[in-house]
């Protein structure tokens, strides 16, 4: 137990050494970034359950074999979600389909997070209010939807988003704004219905 608290102590730098140093080791950064990349991945896309290990395996088979080329001026979670970035994309052109939002849990602080700075007003259950926020991301560009979610579900900071997405922290803000409004405008016309 004393060893699981040290190893969660370490900064991804560290695992990154100890991976390098013994590969046995780069199962602590699959402990680590499993369940949030499978997150990350499934609001994406709506994957299926087969889908999403599929390109989690993808995603820690091109981590491993890069590991030696991971630069420590970026950080590791940004490095990592590119990766995970680039694994989506591709799986979406090999299989030809189209992104899809995938509903989060309904108890995900990202919902009230994002319901808050765009300054939802109107007044409902908060399931309801989440459920609403969850179709309108359903319906607004991917590339907006995938802002959103990495800044209110994923808790990036800007700098993140722009080491991510490769864009400059200026066009992320950009983006970031409109994708508020495309979001914001999408959630009218479902209160209007």
């Amino acid at each position: 137990m004393d060893n699981l608290l040290q190893i969660s102590d370490l900064e991804d730098a560290e695992l990154v050494r100890l991976s390098l140093a013994d590969p046995n080791k780069f199962s602590l950064i699959i402990n680590r970034y499993q369940d949030k990349l499978a997150r990350y991945v499934r609001r994406l896309g709506a994957f299926s359950a087969e889908d999403t290990e599929d390109i989690l395996q993808d995603i820690f088979l091109k981590v491993y074999l890069n590991l030696n080329d991971f630069k420590t001026d970026l950080k590791f979670s940004s490095w990592i979600y590119r990766i995970a970035h680039n694994q989506v994309i591709s799986h979406f052109r090999k299989h030809q389909v189209r992104p899809e939002a995938h509903s989060s849990p309904i108890d995900s602080p990202g919902f009230e997070l994002l319901a808050n700075d765009i300054s939802l007003d109107f007044q409902s259950d908060v399931n309801l209010r989440q459920a609403a926020i969850a179709a309108a991301l359903g319906k607004i560009d991917a590339r907006y939807r995938e802002i959103l979610i990495l800044k209110f579900f994923e808790d990036k900071s800007y700098q993140e988003i722009s080491d991510i997405l490769k864009k400059p922290a200026g066009t992320v803000a950009s983006l970031l704004n409109r994708a508020k409004k495309s979001l914001k405008n999408s959630l009218s016309v479902k209160m209007a219905e």
